[in-house]
């Protein structure tokens, strides 16, 4: 019995306020823009540092907990599995995205006074982009980095 996996884990930090939106089905998504980074010494001796910014996309629940709790500079777990789309812009363009459909969070504390707590939020089976059409996404959806 052959067996795929479709997973991916990241730890990173928000660059935005999470955008929020209802399908016309008025199903809740979030989407969100985390940054990973990586640090390495240099064989000169100098440190250099990477950044990478994922789009992480959550449904349903996890969408409104995502619009409840999470901002700009908060610190999460997200695991889910990668997505792949393609569209064409309006001026005929093909345009490709990758995301993280999300299915579990974990916040990992927050800013300053009166932060909230590590909380966890998880959904299961998700939705699919089925009812959220690439034509409906707007220019301004691509990650601005």
């Amino acid at each position: 019995m052959s067996r795929s996996v479709n997973k991916a884990i990241i730890v990173g930090n928000l660059g935005n306020d999470p955008e929020i939106r209802t399908t016309s089905q008025g199903t809740r998504v979030a989407t969100l823009s985390v940054a990973t980074n990586r640090r390495w010494q240099s064989r000169t001796g100098e440190m250099q540092e990477d950044t990478q910014w994922h789009r992480i996309v959550a449904w349903n629940k996890l969408a409104e907990i995502v619009e409840q709790y999470l901002k700009k500079g908060d610190r999460v777990y997200v695991e889910g599995r990668l997505q792949y789309r393609q569209w064409e812009d309006q001026n005929g363009q093909k345009r490709y995205t990758t995301e993280i459909v999300a299915n579990d969070m974990v916040m990992l504390g927050g800013r300053g006074e009166g932060a909230f707590e590590t909380q966890r939020a998880s959904t299961y089976g998700g939705e699919d982009y089925d009812d959220f059409p690439a034509e409906s996404l707007e220019e301004g959806d691509d990650l601005p980095f």
